[in-house]
């Protein structure tokens, strides 16, 4: 990021921009051409997919179960949409029948999912939601924020038409931009688009026609950022994208391991959870505010609480990107367990003494 800067219509710029895209199709898992980085946040990517392929009038279906799908609800209805919310309690997931019954049900136009739900830990899979849209001739947007560049997303395998994802979980980098991939089906949809968009800044035609196209002046890009994120990949294809994989399951079987020792819960079943971000649920007379204010005076270890119906329910505790690391889970355990006792926890067993077995059992394995 400490490089000069060029302009944002700059031959070199556009060099960066095309390798980015390689990048991220690999992470993506995807041959979408049409693949690139918003400069916006997650959040920016989320109103760029609602806008662009959301029409005032048609049927949104958005499957519910964090505060990241309320917030696509309300995207959806403030873009003149019929929102149908198929919903669960934060932190469950849906069922491949629940999924095409209530799409084939309400025949959508669009349909909206988070593929890593931040809220609660969960991870939806969005194989059946797509095998149904597909039947109803719905296109389906698919929230990648906490899974691109930890986890397997496999988007043409799994038949997503857009998806969208932020630069600061699982690339590493500071916040700023979104990686966004369209598949060509949806790029179809979106030229014969019977409503005007009603985003200047986010209308992906515009955006096209500079990433892509005549290089025609929209905004000036960050460029810096755009930066960082080139370095992100690089660092990712020089590790291995299996290899990344790879690494985050681990700690996070690890991280789980060792919560379950001490005696805490998953809010998540088992199966269904984020690699990146674990929720395991607050023990029974235990202030969690006050464990995580202990993390961050002692040991400058900052975790997330709970929000929304899980408020002072679970923590949330990321491990993603440079985070997830053995040293990294080791400390945060030990840390952990020790803020949780001084709060009045009785401890059932040591968190560090378990993820360290399941260290050893992988590298046996391996």
């Amino acid at each position: 990021m400490a490089k000069p800067i060029v302009g944002h219509l700059d031959a070199f710029f556009f060099e960066v921009c095309s390798e980015i895209r390689a990048g991220l199709q690999a992470a993506y898992g995807t041959a979408n051409p049409f693949t690139l980085a918003i400069s916006a946040t997650g959040s920016g990517g989320m109103e760029t997919a609602v806008a662009n392929f959301v029409e005032p009038g048609s049927k949104f279906v958005v499957f519910a179960n964090g505060f990241f799908c309320d917030r696509l609800t309300e995207m959806g209805k403030r873009h003149g949409a019929t929102v149908v919310r198929c919903e669960k309690p934060w932190g469950e997931t849906f069922t491949d029948e629940e999924a095409r019954e209530v799409i084939l049900r309400e025949k959508p136009n669009t349909i909206a999912f988070v593929h890593a739900e931040t809220s609660a830990g969960a991870l939806n899979s969005g194989y059946a939601i797509c095998a149904a849209a597909r039947e109803v001739g719905a296109l389906v947007i698919a929230d990648c924020v906490t899974s691109l560049g930890a986890m397997p997303i496999n988007i043409d395998e799994m038949g997503v038409d857009v998806a969208y994802s932020c630069s600061q979980k699982g690339m590493s980098c500071p916040p700023g931009l979104s990686p966004m991939t369209v598949s060509p089906r949806a790029l179809e949809w979106l030229k014969t688009r019977q409503s005007p968009k009603d985003t200047w800044y986010f209308d992906l035609s515009l955006l096209a026609d500079y990433f892509e196209g005549a290089r025609r002046y929209h905004h000036t890009a960050p460029i810096t950022s755009f930066y960082a994120l080139y370095e992100a990949l690089q660092s990712i294809e020089e590790e291995g994208l299996q290899n990344r994989f790879d690494r985050h399951h681990r700690n996070h079987l690890a991280f789980v391991a060792g919560v379950e020792a001490m005696g805490l819960t998953m809010h998540v079943a088992e199966g269904h959870r984020l690699w990146t971000l674990n929720t395991p649920r607050v023990p029974e007379g235990i202030d969690d505010l006050k464990v995580r204010q202990r993390l961050m005076a002692q040991h400058g270890i900052e975790i997330a609480g709970g929000f929304g119906p899980l408020a002072g329910k679970v923590f949330r505790i990321g491990l993603m990107g440079v985070l997830s690391t053995e040293a990294d889970v080791l400390f945060l355990l030990e840390a952990f367990q020790a803020a949780l006792e001084a709060e009045g926890f009785v401890s059932k067993g040591s968190g560090v003494e378990a993820a360290r077995a399941v260290y050893a059992e992988a590298a046996v394995a391996a």
